[in-house]
């Protein structure tokens, strides 16, 4: 996903802040829903961030910790210059998110026990809000608006296992893919060649090189062996059809 993009369409509507956070959270919350990341507060924090984009949105200012569930309940649905798919669409799908954020342990220990399921809905609603500021934003084409919504919506791996700060792709693929798969799971930040070579210590060390090496020239990783690499928007798409063709073949 591309975090820049996504921010340059956003900040004519929201403010340039608020739309860093915003976007910032929720490529979190993408990255814990790949990976089966639960009880850290990334739900709650985008919500938040959400209920603060309504509040300029529909006065020019935001609070700085705003009582979400206060507004979301009782007082959004009044802010009658708000678009409707936020003001009352949005307003209950965020709502319902913070729900699942307080009571489904996906931030908190508690007795109910945390599951992929709550998270992957909590992601797909938190897609489905940021697709709708995108619809709404001042200044931004329609094909641009379509093409970034089409990011948001590609399919989220869940190829990807991580135990003990080591990451395991589970998909049969070749060592090409798998780096893609990897890198997918990590996306946007930067991946250090160590860490690719400790997540691949399954495959030989020189087919990892030589394949990272050849995906740098296809300009499907940015990156070196010191700084590490990420995806590009193409190498992005690429993971994703390595995604799909896994999920197939499963």
């Amino acid at each position: 996903m591309d975090e820049t993009r996504l921010i340059a369409a956003l900040k004519g509507y929201l403010s340039p802040e608020l739309a860093r956070h915003l976007v910032g959270d929720f490529i979190k919350l993408r990255q814990d829903c790949s990976t089966a990341t639960l009880e850290r507060a990334t739900p709650g924090k985008f919500v938040e961030n959400f209920v603060q984009c309504l509040q300029f949105l529909a006065s020019g200012t935001y609070d700085e910790k705003p009582d979400v569930d206060g507004y979301l309940s009782k007082k959004v649905e009044n802010e009658v210059g708000l678009p409707e798919g936020l003001r009352i669409c949005g307003a209950r799908i965020a709502r319902s998110i913070y729900s699942l954020r307080n009571k489904r342990n996906i931030a908190h220990k508690n007795p109910v026990d945390p599951n992929r399921f709550d998270l992957a809905l909590a992601h797909t609603g938190a897609a489905w809000l940021v697709a709708e500021l995108l619809r709404n934003a001042t200044g931004t084409t329609m094909e641009e608006a379509g093409t970034l919504i089409e990011l948001l919506q590609a399919p989220v791996g869940t190829l990807v296992e991580e135990i003990d700060g080591v990451r395991f792709v589970h998909a049969k693929t070749s060592v090409r893919g798998e780096i893609l798969i990897l890198l997918h799971s990590h996306h946007p930040e930067r991946v250090p060649v160590s860490a690719v070579m400790r997540d691949l210590g399954t495959r030989k060390a020189g087919s990892v090189r030589n394949r990272l090496s050849e995906l740098r020239a296809e300009k499907m990783v940015h990156g070196d062996t010191a700084t590490g690499y990420r995806l590009t928007s193409p190498g992005y798409q690429a993971a994703v059809a390595e995604i799909e063709d896994a999920r197939r073949s499963t």
